[in-house]
């Protein structure tokens, strides 16, 4: 069709009526540009690649004639199903399916989009739940953002990261004090079933408000009713404000349970890189690894230890390894990584938690002792380690908790000798009863994170030793006064601390007066309400066998309150 028009034409098609002068103007100017448009156009055509479905199987396609596909690329089957490819052979390539598969049959056609696998980041999914494709699964309508990023991105370059120098507060005492997290630390979480797990990553998150950290949550293989219920306690402590969650369901396909810890990680990144600090949990990277070996095996590649095939530590690491924290050339944010692995009866030299303490930068042991007996959170103190938060630790902590861990590891260890019976010194006795209240002290109840400064105060008169004459069933009220007690610190006194300046006498002495006057008025609004509910029984004068005990001695030789500490006392070991 290219050319100009033959003049005959024109002259032909031209009105013959003088009269029509301005009409023949009018149809010339429309004829040149028809012509011109004719000329520049040119068909930006691109030849369409299909492909045939040549079997399936449990989340995997084989797939026939798409020669020029490159790894991860994202394929589009009917009905909408994508997937990615994931084996390039020679005469075929292996898809992983991302989503119902159930109406798919072999012959229908495979249709490629020339992109990598990706999922939408920005700031419009902040309090919503999506799948790892970035699609909502909240029902709160359609998540508009301007950018994407592929899910598999390179790591940052040494020379792109910065020393960890910031912590990051859990407000659990046991973790801040003895095992402290710093921003841009993997520090692992691993227990055996039902230990606590999930509520200590759960706690991190509620204790981010109001400190200018992203939060990111990846449930990945979980039940969906698991999911709800952290996602509900997440709305009703308003934490959903700065978190987002994605969602890989338990009866999802095993590609969205492979490929949620990486989009979860894609969109952390980019928080990161505009200078922001996030903290993101996987729960848990056990199931993300069954559904690796799932895809593995269905692919027929060389099982290894435990049919785990032989890069499960490498799919771990290049994801893990992203977690950093940026130079101030590079903006300054930080990516803190929580991952969380589950045990078998406390094997933690196991093939995947071996893979992932050798990976990580500490870890969390969770015991189900503890938690059996109501220590809560239920953490190994002797078996924890952190290998880079003590130096993000604020001076703080460090001035009141430095021989805290060794204290408590020497309590452990008397414990177990004094239950086969020993008779032990006064020393011993008097070691046993301050790690009780170490103990105590360390114990916290779910969704109660605490502040920096009371945890201080708290640890302070643990260390002074003002809880060691408080009985047991009473220190959770001691501790919740010095608390609140904390609110009348000195403005000063709390910026010194949370900027980790090195705490002077005069502050010491300052937090370790306020804790006496909060455990004394504590004990003392206690001893009232006792005296008042439970008022003192005088023996009737005729009956002299309520005078006597069992051991014949008059329970007028001691003090009541002696007695009754002295029944706790028996009671607690007969529990222990």
């Amino acid at each position: 069709m290219k050319g100009s028009i033959p003049e005959a034409k024109k002259q032909r098609d031209r009105p013959q009526n003088p009269s029509a002068g301005g009409l023949s103007e009018v149809f010339d100017a429309a004829f040149l540009e028809l012509q011109q448009r004719i000329d520049s156009f040119k068909p930006n055509l691109q030849p369409q690649e299909v492909g045939t479905v040549l079997s399936l199987s449990t989340g995997i396609a084989r797939v026939h004639g798409l020669q020029g596909v490159s790894s991860e690329e994202l394929l589009v089957f009917p009905g909408g199903l994508s997937g990615f490819a994931f084996n390039l052979n020679e005469e075929s390539i292996d898809v992983v399916l991302l989503g119902d598969y159930s109406h798919l049959q072999a012959g229908q056609e495979v249709q490629r989009t020339r992109r990598v696998l990706d999922v939408a980041v920005g700031d419009a999914l902040l309090g919503r739940v999506i799948d790892p494709l970035g699609r909502p699964l909240d029902g709160l309508g359609k998540i508009v953002t301007s950018k994407r990023l592929p899910i598999e991105r390179p790591v940052t370059a040494i020379m792109d990261r910065a020393p960890v120098t910031q912590p990051l507060h859990t407000g659990l005492k046991v973790i801040d004090a003895l095992i402290p997290i710093g921003r841009g630390q993997r520090e692992l979480i691993l227990g055996d079933r039902q230990t606590g797990k999930t509520a200590i990553a759960i706690d991190t998150i509620f204790n981010q408000r109001g400190k200018d950290v992203i939060c990111v949550y990846c449930a990945i293989g979980q039940r969906a009713s698991a999911v709800a219920k952290v996602v509900a306690k997440l709305r009703e402590k308003g934490a959903m404000d700065y978190t987002l969650v994605v969602v890989a369901e338990g009866n999802d396909a095993p590609g969205l349970s492979y490929i949620a810890p990486y989009a979860a990680t894609s969109i952390a990144e980019h928080f990161m890189a505009k200078g922001r600090d996030v903290l993101i949990v996987y729960d848990d990277l056990t199931n993300h690894a069954r559904a690796y070996r799932e895809l593995s095996l269905l692919l027929r590649r060389p099982p290894g230890r435990e049919a785990f095939p032989g890069d499960i530590f490498y799919i771990h690491s290049r994801m893990l390894e992203r977690a950093t924290h940026l130079s101030e050339e590079k903006g300054g944010g930080s990516m803190t990584a929580l991952p969380i692995i589950e045990t078998e009866a406390q094997n933690i030299s196991a093939y995947i938690p071996t893979n992932l303490i050798s990976i990580t930068d500490g870890q969390i042991v969770l015991s189900p002792s503890l938690f059996e007996l109501g220590v809560l959170p239920a953490v190994d103190v002797g078996q924890s380690v952190s290998r880079v938060g003590g130096k993000a630790q604020l001076a703080a902590y460090r001035a009141v908790a430095g021989d805290l861990k060794l204290a408590y590891a020497q309590f452990e260890e008397l414990e177990t000798f004094a239950r086969f019976g020993a008779r032990l010194d006064e020393q011993t006795r008097e070691t046993i009863k301050h790690g009780k209240r170490i103990r105590a002290c360390l114990a916290q109840s779910e969704f109660t994170p605490v502040s920096v400064s009371a945890q201080i105060a708290i640890l302070l008169a643990l260390n002074c030793g003002l809880f060691d004459n408080i009985p047991l069933d009473q220190m959770p009220a001691v501790q919740e006064s010095v608390a609140k007690a904390c609110d009348k610190l000195p403005d000063d006194i709390t910026k010194r601390i949370l900027k980790g300046e090195k705490m002077s006498d005069a502050d010491l002495s300052a937090i370790t007066q306020l804790a006496k006057q909060a455990v004394a008025s504590c004990m003392a609004n206690i001893d009232s309400k006792l005296s008042t509910d439970y008022p003192p029984v005088h023996p009737r004068p005729n009956d002299e066998s309520e005078h006597i005990n069992t051991r014949g001695k008059s329970v007028d030789d001691k003090p009541s309150d002696a007695i009754s500490s002295e029944a706790k006392g028996v009671t607690k070991e007969v529990r222990g």
